[in-house]
């Protein structure tokens, strides 16, 4: 990586925080690029190409007369994980939103991967419910086996779209919860019974009930997730009073 790729993806870095806590607003012109360069004691090569980098997120427009702030709904997705990491701790609305999001595009894969899975997929599908039942009790020792079969089950059903979202927003999202040190806390009876519905709706090929076991899943996850959040931010709301 050059010495000037490093300087425009530093500066672009720092406009995008300062944006997404709207110190500058929608509407707003970005300083002139004869600024910036200025501001980062860089050249303007450099700051034309980090406003680039913005440009491409979706959280600047660049015309003629210079860059202006676009609202943060037109960004793209690029975008979700600086804003979860905006702050000591990600916003609960917004964690709780992508997950909600996600469990939705994960129940629909598997409906669509209930639909089209072979005899061997529909065998290789149930021997990983059997190992998570298997590992019940081991909720960290769960989790990579939860991803793996989510992600098998959105490769049988070969939703092109639903995986390259899905794909996105689990690298924005998996990276911000790793960073936070989250550990999920789930029931260990409705884990139970999610395991129990895969497996019948496996067997009886019900992809309205598996599509409907997944949800319960991340509803869980959702569950625990936010509420870790909230007791932490509690927690640093009592130090600081």
């Amino acid at each position: 990586m050059s010495n000037t790729t490093t300087i425009s993806h530093e500066i672009a870095v720092t406009l995008r925080s300062e944006i997404l806590r709207q110190q500058y607003r929608s509407g707003e012109r970005l300083p002139s690029e004869r600024d910036l360069a200025s501001r980062f004691d860089a050249n303007r090569g450099a700051v034309r190409e980090a406003l680039s980098q913005l440009e491409q997120t979706g959280l600047i427009s660049i015309h003629p007369g210079g860059a202006r702030v676009r609202t943060i709904e037109s960004a793209s997705i690029a975008i979700l994980g600086p804003l979860m990491n905006l702050e000591e701790f990600p916003d609960p609305e917004l964690a709780s939103q992508f997950l909600r999001t996600f469990g939705a595009l994960a129940a629909g894969s598997a409906r669509e991967a209930l639909e089209r899975a072979n005899p061997d997929q529909l065998d290789r599908m149930q021997a990983m419910v059997l190992s998570l039942a298997k590992h019940s009790r081991e909720i960290e020792a769960m989790q990579p086996l939860w991803v793996e079969f989510v992600e098998y089950m959105a490769e049988v059903a070969d939703n092109l779209v639903v995986r390259l979202i899905g794909n996105d927003l689990k690298a924005q999202f998996v990276e911000q919860m790793v960073h936070f040190g989250f550990k999920p806390k789930l029931n260990k009876k409705v884990l139970d019974e999610v395991l129990y519905s895969l497996l019948q709706s496996l067997t009886s090929r019900d992809g309205e009930r598996v599509g409907a076991a997944i949800q319960i899943y991340f509803d869980e996850l959702r569950f625990s997730i936010v509420k870790d959040i909230d007791i932490r931010l509690a927690t640093l709301q009592k130090q600081a009073s």
